[in-house]
């Protein structure tokens, strides 16, 4: 079921391509739900992306379209990686974009998990 007002699901998106095994990654984690691997540009000293294996485009797509296993799976799955990571007693912070204001550069539904050091604020005071 397509969210109104949200693009197709491209087939051709880099990381459904990451899922087909066309373009390598970094693998960090994965299961039936998830694919976690390391960000090639990351913007923390820990930066891996979170994945379903599901085509969804957006947080709403997922919550609108996905089984409850498969919401449950991934949620998991994120947890258990910055758990994995080592990231639980100093902090980490979660991001998950979508559209054009936010930045969203692939429109496949993910995860930014980042950690390592301390992040600052969340958003700039800038308008």
């Amino acid at each position: 079921m397509a969210v109104s007002g949200l693009p197709p699901y491209d087939d051709a998106n880099i990381f459904a391509r990451i899922l087909q095994g066309e373009i390598p990654a970094k693998k960090v984690y994965e299961d039936a739900w998830a694919f976690a691997f390391h960000d090639i540009n990351p913007q923390a000293p820990v930066h891996v992306l979170v994945i379903p294996k599901g085509k969804y485009v957006s947080f709403a797509d997922f919550t609108a379209s996905a089984s409850a296993e498969e919401i449950a799976g991934f949620m998991r799955a994120v947890g258990k990686v910055a758990k994995d990571l080592g990231l639980e007693a100093s902090g980490y912070r979660l991001l998950l974009n979508m559209g054009e204001h936010s930045g969203q550069e692939v429109p496949h539904l993910h995860v930014h998990l980042f950690g390592g050091r301390p992040l600052g604020r969340m958003l700039s005071s800038g308008s």
